[in-house]
């Protein structure tokens, strides 16, 4: 009996379905507060659930919480759910979250997410399943901020350093799957919770296998050894086959984030918005997305994301108008006697910016200007020329955000060191509308004032923006169930079926 017993276990987990995906690099720590790079943050997300995540629409909604309502525009009730389990079975209270919040704040606790706690006045239970929040002042992102994972009390209460925990490496916590093992530079095997509070995931593992080279990664999806994986243009364009198409969907998207063009608004070259006006008329942005990206891109009108809540439909792109921009010009004092010149700096590492230079100097070249390119080792860059602010102009990238917050890139008051207003841009306007932003709990109300801060920064052209490329995904035919939305595919992955 016992013999059949342990057969059919061996049996089952012969049979169990794995989803099979690759990493680039070894997580640090599978903590979510502490989970600073890409391959901690993506394992750390299967392992541990938010009070709230976003829906498949990019929209903020329940997880652990069930419910929530604002008493006052600083005071914010959650109702916690009261049938979510740990890994090791123990119940989810408010507990936890009180000590998740105390661990973010406490100075001894290095994370780079404490910030966005800073508006926090205070974090109360009312009892096992309720919490009161006070916020020191109507604070926009009051829901967002409790989507960090949640920590359990019962395991690391009596922890006397957080950053050096063994939990880091055999976390337990709420999510659809839990950590069979964790060895720095190896492979990492995830398996189902079986007591996840939305149902159990259907496919049984999700397999990790540590392969740095990009080039092993789409290899080993050539020869169907991983279920989804990432492509570049070029590979999608010139290097897939019949065989390729007919194992694999391509779905592509815009990715989160964008590349743009910066002018030191110091400078007395870039004052004079005519100037800035030339140069976004002398360029081809179209002609950038189809040359880098084989077209897989899409052309970027402003700051924040495009099909957001924030994102102001209204403001066109810009297209190449060379006579216009000669004329503009010639306005502000410059021809082909007293041309303008002006030079970029960039990094080294990126290829498609590098090349992106070459095309834009190109472009004006068109128009009579004259760009020369500097290109520089990344930290070298950031410590002699960005931080500084030495430099004319930066071709550099941005993350967009489904929360966009307007006050580092945006506020003149984070024009200064270590801040991210790196080109200097002051609009008493944008300013007052980032600080009243900031103070809207409504999420109708703070799209209106962002789409009109939209509006403003793309008139004034601080930034040439320029693209922002597709983020091209393949997954194995024979996962079913999968719903491509405005966030990814990932949203509804304890759905996902594997057809042997």
């Amino acid at each position: 009996m016992k013999f059949l017993t342990f057969y059919l276990l061996i049996l089952t987990y012969l049979s169990a379905s794995t989803l099979n995906l690759s990493m680039s690099s070894s997580p640090s720590r599978l903590n979510p507060i502490l989970a600073n790079d890409s391959a901690s943050s993506e394992i750390s997300d299967w392992l541990f659930n938010g009070l709230f995540k976003y829906d498949k629409n990019g929209n903020p909604a329940v997880d652990l919480a069930k419910s929530y309502n604002f008493e006052t525009p600083t005071k914010l009730i959650i109702k916690l759910r009261d049938d979510v389990l740990w890994h090791d079975k123990e119940k989810f209270t408010s507990k936890d979250v009180i000590f998740t919040y105390e661990q973010i704040i406490n100075p001894k606790v290095f994370n780079s997410i404490k910030s966005n706690f800073q508006e926090v006045q205070s974090v109360k239970a009312l009892d096992d399943y309720t919490l009161e929040i006070i916020y020191k002042q109507p604070y926009f992102k009051a829901i967002e901020t409790w989507m960090v994972g949640i920590l359990p009390y019962h395991i690391l209460k009596d922890d006397k350093d957080l950053m050096t925990s063994s939990f880091n490496k055999n976390p337990i916590g709420t999510g659809s799957y839990k950590l069979k093992e964790f060895k720095q530079g190896q492979d990492i095997e995830l398996i189902a919770f079986e007591n996840y509070f939305e149902g159990k995931p259907k496919i049984e593992k999700i397999l990790y296998q540590f392969l740095p080279d990009p080039n092993t990664s789409f290899l080993y999806l050539k020869q169907k050894k991983l279920d989804l994986g990432g492509l570049t243009p070029i590979q999608v364009d010139r290097q897939l086959d019949d065989n390729f198409k007919n194992n694999y969907t391509i779905i592509q998207k815009p990715s989160f984030a964008y590349t743009y063009l910066g002018f030191n608004l110091k400078n007395e070259k870039f004052k004079d918005i005519r100037v800035r006006q030339a140069l976004s008329l002398a360029i081809n942005r179209q002609e950038l997305v189809d040359i880098l990206f084989f077209g897989y891109g899409k052309v970027c009108n402003g700051p924040f994301l495009p099909d957001s809540f924030a994102y102001n439909d209204e403001v066109k792109t810009i297209n190449q108008d060379i006579e216009k921009a000669k004329a503009l010009l010639k306005e502000a004092g410059y021809d082909e006697n007293n041309p303008f010149t002006f030079e970029i700096v960039t990094n080294t590492g990126n290829d498609i910016r590098i090349n992106a230079a070459q095309i834009l100097q190109y472009q004006l070249q068109k128009a009579g200007v004259v760009m020369k390119i500097r290109v520089m080792e990344w930290q070298a860059f950031l410590n002699t020329v960005v931080h500084p602010r030495k430099f004319e102009a930066v071709l550099l990238g941005w993350s967009l955000a489904l929360m966009p917050d307007a006050y580092p890139l945006w506020h003149s008051s984070s024009d200064k060191l270590g801040g991210f207003n790196l080109v200097s841009y002051k609009n008493e306007t944008v300013d007052k509308l980032i600080e009243k932003g900031s103070k809207t709990v409504n999420r109708d109300e703070l799209g209106l004032i962002y789409k009109e801060i939209f509006k403003i920064i793309s008139d004034d052209l601080p930034y040439l923006f320029l693209y922002i490329p597709d983020s091209i995904s393949v997954v194995n035919k024979n996962i079913k169930n999968i719903e491509p939305s405005f966030i990814g595919i990932m949203h509804n992955q304890k759905d996902w079926e594997l057809e042997k």
